[in-house]
């Protein structure tokens, strides 16, 4: 026997096809994603904790050198005789006069040029609670080069209290624009002014400001791949300088929460986040951070090497990748396809193509041999209804035909009863007319569940004719439980077993013969009873056959069998005929039905 070659997938399920085609294709990307993470973590790492931090810390002295030399400079300005003696008492105004020139010539020799045509200014603000310099100007930054002013209880502001809080201790702060008639918010370093003569006496204060364009100036030297920017911030995050030239002074810098600046007096701390990289280096005694903001782009851009290794492995993994994919495309989605365009042009009724040969084992297969399997099933299907339905229109004519002649038989009985009541035979037109009220009720209009009141009066019309047919040889009682008279029941139900209780019962007894019918209800359920006193016992057991369908065999017993049928058909297992015997002789047939109303037959 020659050798064939077969798809080994098409001996596999869909589902395992489809999770082998996912390890294929996911595992390279896992693989490089992990060797490509690697590598970049490392060279983050390296770059982050070498050359940055060392840069940050380098930076941080060297702004830290010129605050202290701004810091050198306000104590010499502190220390100045001229400086000292501006509160003292008893002088002249002349010599005031030439105090206060003085000290304002001196503040403007400090003064030094920062950036944009900008200046380190000092102002010394004197506290003067008597007036006796009230001929020097308002308190104002509009003098540029600096200034020497004067305060009172009256004007003091809030930060010349906070300074002489700190007892000589300087410290930054920002002021906005309305504070100091400035133009733009500004940092400036404050330090209270204390009396060498008087110990910790503040007789004023002292600030410098433009400490920000000074702060920007060494700034500048800081040079950062892809323009990365550099932040001076309080511990509060608030912005003190920056090389960012549209940065507001005093304006929050949001950070990652991720950098948390540490519980050190001195440290730095790194964050990689949101691609960037954050350097930060504070000092606690200071309050201040100097923050870095660097793109990782500009790392990452300098990775050539592993730029190199993912190139070449993203272009192995797609070659790998399209001819798997061609795979299984020829495997699977091509006859996806074909079945997708079988069922597009399908309709049901029409002939079918011839059906695929039976090739494959997977589900593919077996979609496609079940997609024409139901398709020639629907086009069985669609044959059977169309034949059963002309079945039942040609049942259906029958019907109506069958029915033409009924109708005309009851009227033809009406007619009848009318011609014998005029002509006096008074007892054929009574009989007549109960069996015009029997065809009548039979007919019910095609319904086949009336109400009891309906099958009693159609029973009471049998019994009466019988009673005529055997000259009232036997006697018939009524007892009705009127709140069931509503109640449905199957019509003709009553009369084959009031027939059987005149045949099989009364009918030899002459005036013996007794037949009594009661109706009784009890809750959700119906008795009926139909008893006669008949000396013939029948064959229970026989009976119950019967009634069961097990005597299929015997030509008799077809009326009640027929009656139970259509109560459990209509009412279902648990109601119908039992037969029983009569206490005193003859027989009991009780019908058990439930309590159903006319309305309830419609819901």
């Amino acid at each position: 026997m020659r050798w064939r070659w077969t798809n080994p997938l098409t001996k596999m399920k869909v589902k395992q096809q489809l999770i082998l085609l996912f390890l294929i294709l996911v595992s390279p990307v896992f693989l490089l994603n992990f060797y490509a993470n690697m590598k970049a973590e490392e060279i983050l790492k390296r770059h982050v904790t070498n050359a940055y931090v060392e840069l940050n810390k380098q930076n941080f002295t060297i702004i830290n050198r010129d605050i202290d030399t701004i810091s050198k400079i306000m104590n010499t300005i502190i220390v100045n005789p001229v400086t000292q003696t501006l509160q003292t008492g008893g002088d002249d105004i002349v010599t005031r006069v030439q105090k206060y020139s003085t000290a304002d010539r001196l503040l403007s020799t400090y003064s030094s040029s920062v950036t944009e045509g900008e200046a380190i200014a000092y102002y010394l603000y004197i506290y003067d609670p008597n007036g006796d310099y009230s001929f020097a100007p308002n308190t104002s930054i509009r003098f540029k080069g600096g200034g020497v002013f004067f305060y009172n209880d009256r004007n003091r502001q809030d930060w010349m209290t906070e300074a002489a809080e700190r007892k000589g201790k300087g410290y930054f702060r920002v002021f906005e624009p309305r504070s100091l008639s400035l133009t733009q918010p500004t940092l400036a370093y404050v330090r209270a002014v204390n009396s060498t003569a008087e110990g910790n006496k503040v007789i004023g204060v002292l600030i410098a400001i433009n400490m920000n364009k000074k702060m920007q100036q060494s700034l500048q030297t800081i040079t950062l791949p892809d323009n990365g920017e550099i932040f001076v911030t309080d511990y509060a995050n608030r912005i003190l300088a920056s090389s960012v030239h549209d940065a507001i002074i005093g304006q929050s810098l949001e950070l990652p929460p991720e950098l948390v600046t540490g519980d050190d007096p001195d440290g730095t701390v790194d964050e990689i986040s949101a691609g960037y990289i954050y350097v930060e280096h504070y000092n606690y005694e200071a309050q201040q951070k100097l923050i870095y903001k660097i793109p990782t782009r500009s790392l990452l851009q300098q990775q050539n090497e592993l730029k190199r290794v993912i190139a070449t492995i993203s272009i192995v993994y797609s070659v790998f990748a399209m001819a798997v994919m061609a795979y299984f495309w020829r495997s699977l989605l091509t006859p996806m396809q074909k079945l997708a365009v079988f069922t597009r042009s399908y309709e049901p009724g029409r002939p079918l193509p011839h059906a695929p040969a039976k090739d494959r084992n997977d589900e593919m297969g077996v979609l496609i041999h079940s997609v024409y399997g139901m398709a020639s099933r629907l086009n069985a299907l669609i044959e059977d209804r169309y034949l059963l339905e002309i079945k039942q229109k040609e049942a259906q004519l029958q019907i109506l035909y069958q029915q033409i002649n009924p109708h005309l038989l009851y009227n033809t009985l009406e007619s009848i009863y009318w011609k014998s009541s005029l002509e006096g035979n008074s007892e054929s037109a009574v009989m007549i007319k109960e069996l015009a009220l029997i065809m009548r009720i039979g007919l019910s209009r095609g319904r086949e569940l009336i109400t009891l009141r309906e099958e009693l009066e159609h029973a009471r019309a049998y019994m009466n004719l019988q009673q005529i047919r055997y000259e009232y040889e036997f006697r018939l009682t009524w007892s009705i439980d009127e709140s069931a008279l509503d109640c449905l029941i199957p019509k003709i139900t009553l009369q084959p077993l009031l027939e059987n209780a005149i045949i099989h019962g009364v009918r030899n007894m002459a005036d013996d013969g007794e037949i009594a019918v009661s109706v009784a209800r009890n809750g959700d359920r119906i008795a009926i009873r139909v008893e006669d006193n008949g000396y013939t016992e029948p064959d229970y057991g026989l009976i119950r056959q019967l009634l069961e369908g097990e005597r299929a065999d015997t030509p008799s017993g077809y009326g009640i069998f027929n009656v139970q049928q259509r109560i459990r058909l209509h009412f279902g297992q648990g109601y119908g005929l039992q037969y029983s015997p009569r206490e005193g002789g003859g027989t009991v047939v009780t019908i058990g039905l439930p309590a159903r109303e006319q309305e309830e037959q419609h819901v």
